[in-house]
């Protein structure tokens, strides 16, 4: 590979890793998690660099970080699931001033709590702000599916109560 096609590629990275990362850490919901499919994802593009040097390459990646992270989660469940922490209704009582940072953790398990593909439905659709064709052809299923995963998926969070912010208060008493 010609170092011209290097100095492009390490452009590129400098470019969309943190978005990248932000797609991963949505889909996995941890931030180790996320740094690693981020890390391959980026590995594996710069593997194919010399084909897609001219398309797109951020696309390219993203539909990697996608296929990792489902590959990843029918690995995991065919192993031990460990259970989720207990909240600590203590510090729940205590808010801090980093609001924001506390509800897009909300938002990030309340994803969490979607199935696998209702969860990359939401990403794709509202996070990466993809048309429901082409985060059909980005997860490899028809239309139709998105569209009523996606309807599924948004029921679901509708109805989540950790997304409501009088849950915190209601919880406090």
């Amino acid at each position: 590979m010609p170092e011209n096609g290097d100095e492009q590629f390490v452009s590129f990275m400098h470019a969309g890793a943190a978005r990248l990362y932000r797609v991963a850490y949505l889909l996995a919901g941890d931030a180790a998690q996320a740094e690693e499919l981020t890390q391959q994802a980026l590995v594996r593009t710069y593997t194919a660099w010399s084909r897609i040097e001219g398309g797109d390459a951020y696309g390219y990646a993203r539909r990697i970080l996608v296929n990792l992270h489902n590959d990843w989660w029918r690995r995991r469940f065919l192993r031990e699931r460990p259970m989720a922490d207990v909240p600590d209704p203590v510090r729940r009582a205590e808010r801090d001033p980093a609001d924001g940072i506390a509800a897009r953790e909300s938002v990030a398990q309340a994803l969490q709590r979607l199935t696998r593909r209702e969860r990359a439905v939401v990403v794709c659709r509202y996070y990466l702000d993809l048309t429901e064709q082409q985060t059909a052809d980005e997860l490899g299923v028809a239309v139709g599916t998105v569209k009523s995963t996606n309807a599924r998926a948004l029921q679901k969070l509708r109805i989540d109560p950790r997304l409501d912010p009088a849950y915190e208060t209601k919880e406090a008493r």
